[in-house]
């Protein structure tokens, strides 16, 4: 994690000592009036332009200060919880690690815990999930490569989850997930038409598919469990591969979000586009060899690629090969020079 601790008093700096000692990549800032020699990132710029440089420019601000200051010093960069940094305050004594914003998506929670372990202190978080001991439904799915789903009603299901109202869970795609223990207002079901009619409050769906029940507050959860395979030529372009993939996606009703991987012949020479579009979408590409390819039973071969490229696919071979899995989307074509299929990764 990018972090950087701040300290503005002198027992605040020795703190701040400390916890760069337990994390020796972080950067510890101080006013040069306390320059004691000692290793530190000295500043004369005021505190509040330096928290304002150092909030737009980290993952993690760690204050060594009072609460109510790091609050009205942090006030004006608020922007929002998908892209504030983590802020935890800690004493002028080291007895309380706060986490002060972003503790579930900017990870000032397990960093507070991490952090008070590490100095003896006591750690202090407030969100309700944690001190309730329930989900945090904003992070579900997130050490797996989860992406929720804008639209997503996360604030209103948090509330019927802390609250302990009914919260229905459907999962048909990404490893299975399931907290354990599992609190006792949430309920899986294994169709949409069961959690439809079960009443819940609210729902959380985990899929990559668009269809979904409806009728309730809800927060849709996309693994990255499909593999778009692509046929290109050398000069496509990523705008269209990128294009390509959703329009499949769509036909298929499947959510281009849940594409974690994009697969297609290994080729003498990558295709520029091909890496672009990977670039574009966050993912990664793998190329497979056509001897593999060729190897592959497929529902859709073609003698002019056979003819071309040395295998009779090149988009279903190489979804299938790459995923392990079944192909959910035939082979689409864009003329003259792309084709997409998409494959499931077995759960």
């Amino acid at each position: 994690m990018d972090a950087a601790i701040l300290a503005i008093t002198r027992n605040g700096l020795a703190i701040g000592r400390r916890i760069r000692s337990l994390n020796p990549g972080w950067s510890l800032c101080a006013p040069r009036k306390l320059d004691d020699g000692g290793h530190a990132e000295w500043f004369d710029e005021p505190a509040a332009q330096k928290v304002g440089e150092l909030f737009g420019s980290r993952e993690a601000l760690v204050c060594v200060f009072s609460l109510g200051a790091v609050i009205r010093l942090v006030a004006p960069h608020l922007a929002d919880k998908k892209t504030d940094p983590a802020v935890l305050v800690i004493d002028d004594a080291a007895g309380f690690v706060i986490s002060a914003l972003s503790g579930h998506l900017g990870g000032a929670n397990a960093l507070a815990s991490e952090l008070a372990s590490g100095l003896g202190a006591q750690a202090v978080i407030t969100t309700a999930a944690d001190v309730n001991r329930t989900v945090a439904v904003d992070l579900v799915g997130r050490d797996l490569g989860w992406t929720i789903e804008d639209g997503s009603q996360v604030t209103a299901v948090s509330a019927h989850m802390v609250n302990g109202e009914r919260v229905g869970v459907f999962q048909d795609a990404g490893a299975p997930w399931r907290p354990d223990p599992a609190p006792a207002n949430l309920t899986a079901y294994s169709t949409y038409e069961q959690l439809a009619s079960s009443g819940s409050r609210a729902h959380m769906i985990i899929s990559d598919r668009t269809r979904g029940p409806g009728g309730a507050d809800q927060v849709t959860y996309r693994p990255p469990s499909l593999v778009a395979g692509v046929g290109v030529h050398a000069g496509t372009g990523a705008a269209k591969i990128v294009s390509g993939i959703r329009e499949a996606c769509g036909a298929a009703g499947l959510s281009p979000l849940s594409v974690g991987l994009l697969a297609s012949v290994k080729k003498p020479r990558e295709v520029p586009g091909l890496a672009e579009a990977a670039g574009v979408m966050g993912i990664g590409v793998r190329y497979v060899e056509r001897e593999q390819l060729a190897g592959v039973s497929v529902p859709n071969p073609s003698d002019t690629v056979e003819r071309l490229e040395g295998t009779p696919s090149v988009s279903e071979a190489a979804a299938l090969s790459a995923s392990g899995g079944k192909l959910v989307a035939e082979k689409a074509k864009f003329p003259p020079d792309l084709t997409v299929a998409i494959a499931r990764v077995p759960a």
